[in-house]
């Protein structure tokens, strides 16, 4: 049949439409002449017949996929004016142009057959409702959609192959760079965007929250290294909580090269359209695992110990334990498990001084109301695994407490370190200015004025540095003296003058309890009038056996215990707690001490 014959007075009677689209943006930017070419289509649907007022151009999709993931308004109006009987044809470069999705292709096949609207590309004009066009149109419909499929699996593997090599770029995170050869990654040069990495990782070893590490750099004054695609250098901007977290997430910090961390899933919205959404994979789940493939700031074993504190920092599910400490006096919150159901149990406060208690709300019924499966009193049980604990921590205390006296030393001075570089920084930049000031031609007045604007300004983030400098080094707290070193050793000797000193806050106590513990389980025998803490399992410390006598809550606890309880939490917690931070608390640091050990 001649293709023109199947043009009709009705066909003209309605409207034309010439839908234009590109799969990207960067299509629309670089692929112009096949742009221009689909828009050249409204000249052939005024010579096969349709005037030019009703010629109508629909490019609302340019710069979006056919794939069906993503919606496309152009689409949708052009097919709801189809369905209303409004369109004569609809022409497109290939059928590519119009849908890479057989749903999308038949919806419009159907409803151009029941409309007698006709579907033309470069190869000719077809009719729907015709079974041959129709048989072509369908073909050429499940050739577009396995065309994408071959160009997206072929792209894939190319990635996928090279990655497993370490050799595919990606964005890498701040303070690491590219280096020369292919897939090599090195340290950022800059000493201070490596001071400020460094800095994150050693305040998460001794704070042990992303969030704290966030506050101790807001209070310090200092600033984060931020880049991106769009920057050429680096931009020193106040940290945000968020790029903490990722700084201490990120495995590329621990010399690991990871691909296909994410993936991309499709589901049905509550409207039935197909959606797309990205999932995190398990660690056991990436596709591309490569350790040691380059330096990093720490190595795997420290980074996983990190990814399982900011486990532990998250709210538990419920009747599970763990979680962040809180400032409640209850040394076991997050700890304590029921040794009858296996519940995490929960903490309340009373009487007149809110003394610590446990609970586990369990399933019991007892004359037909519930009641607790246990309930007891916390201060005795805290009492007696703060006993266990600091018999255990013994060994370590003078090590402790000569730590204390190199960290008391060395801790403002990293500050001050991190200011001396932001000096260094803002006085290269004003050498700079000046010299493209003095290279440029003095009569061309209309660029030196723009370069003697910015050598000023870079002068006088010269002089805001310095004065920051000048004020953090005469507020530096004054070395130890003699006397001062020795009431530190003494400290390590008796851990106890340190666990009841008023500047160990309750926070601290569950810091440094949780270095050795990993939970505590209660169990309440209501037959004996003894509570007594069996056990308490340690690979370095030995075991010991304790007895509370209480008469109205009999309990039996035993304590699982981490297998390396020598973390570095425990030498700098107990470092904040009797080392002064400034020149008030070291003026006032032995008799506060004299008071809590009287």
């Amino acid at each position: 049949m001649n293709e023109l014959s199947k043009i009709t007075a009705e066909h003209l009677r309605r409207c034309a439409i010439v839908y234009v689209r590109q799969s990207s943006t960067t299509q629309v930017a670089h692929n112009r002449e096949s742009t221009a070419r689909q828009y050249d289509l409204a000249e052939r649907a005024a010579g096969l017949g349709w005037r030019r007022d009703q010629v109508k151009v629909i490019d609302e999709d340019l710069g979006i996929s056919g794939s069906g993931l993503t919606q496309r308004t152009g689409f949708t109006r052009m097919t709801a004016e189809v369905a209303l009987g409004q369109v004569g044809i609809v022409l497109g470069l290939e059928v590519s142009r119009l849908a890479r999705n057989n749903a999308d292709w038949y919806r419009l096949l159907d409803l151009c057959g029941l409309t007698h609207t006709l579907i033309g590309d470069g190869d000719g004009i077809y009719h729907p409702g015709l079974f041959n066009d129709r048989l072509v149109l369908g073909l050429k419909g499940t050739m577009s959609e396995a065309e994408l499929h071959v160009l997206r699996a072929r792209l894939l593997g190319g990635i996928r192959n090279k990655a497993a090599r370490g050799e595919l770029h990606r964005g890498l995170p701040v303070g690491l760079v590219r280096g020369e050869a292919d897939g090599e990654v090195l340290l950022h040069p800059d000493e201070s965007v490596q001071a400020a990495i460094h800095a994150v990782f050693d305040r998460f070893a001794e704070l042990g929250s992303a969030r704290r590490v966030w506050l101790w750099f807001r209070s310090q004054g200092l600033r984060f290294p931020l880049h991106s695609n769009t920057l050429v250098d680096i931009r020193w901007v106040a940290p945000t909580y968020t790029k903490i977290h990722q700084v201490l997430t990120n495995p590329f910090y621990a010399g690991v090269y990871v691909y296909g961390r994410t993936q991309q899933t499709c589901y049905l919205d509550p409207g039935g359209r197909v959606r797309k959404r990205i999932r995190q994979r398990g660690r056991e789940q990436w596709p591309v695992f490569i350790r040691d493939h380059h330096a990093g700031y720490i190595d795997w074993d420290t980074f996983e110990a990190n990814q399982k504190r900011l486990a532990q920092n998250v709210r538990p599910r419920p009747h599970h334990s763990g979680g962040a400490v809180r400032e409640g006096a209850a040394l076991l919150q997050g700890l304590a498990v029921c040794g009858h159901c296996g519940r995490r149990l929960a903490v309340h406060y009373s009487g007149r001084y809110s003394a610590p208690g446990y609970h586990c709300a369990g399933k019991n019924i007892v004359n037909g109301r519930g009641e607790y499966c246990l309930n007891i009193g916390g201060v005795q049980i805290d009492a007696a695994v703060a006993e266990a604990f600091l018999a255990a921590l013994a060994p370590a205390g003078l090590e402790a407490s000569l730590q204390a006296i190199e960290q008391f030393e060395a801790d403002h001075e990293t500050t001050l370190a991190q200011f001396r570089r932001d000096v260094d920084r803002a006085r290269y930049n004003a050498q700079r200015a000046e010299r493209r000031y003095r290279a440029v031609d003095p009569e061309n007045r209309l660029v030196a004025r723009g370069l003697e604007a910015e050598w000023e300004s870079a002068l006088q983030e010269l002089k805001t540095a310095e004065a920051e400098l000048s004020n953090r080094e005469h507020s530096r707290p004054r070395s130890l003296t003699h006397e001062e070193r020795d009431t530190i050793l003494a400290l390590g000797k008796d851990l106890k003058r340190i666990w009841f000193a008023p500047t160990t806050s309750d926070r601290d106590r569950k810091e440094l309890l949780r270095t050795l513990l990993e939970d505590v389980t209660l169990r309440v025998e209501r037959d004996k009038y003894n509570a007594h803490l069996p056990t308490i399992r340690s690979t370095c410390c030995g075991d010991w056996l304790y007895i509370i006598p209480t008469p109205r809550s009999p309990v039996s606890s035993i304590a699982k215990v981490v297998q390396q309880p020598r973390d570095c939490r425990l030498l700098q917690i107990a470092w904040r707690a009797c080392a002064p931070t400034g020149r008030s608390r070291a003026s006032r640091r032995n008799s506060k001490y004299r008071t809590a050990s009287a």
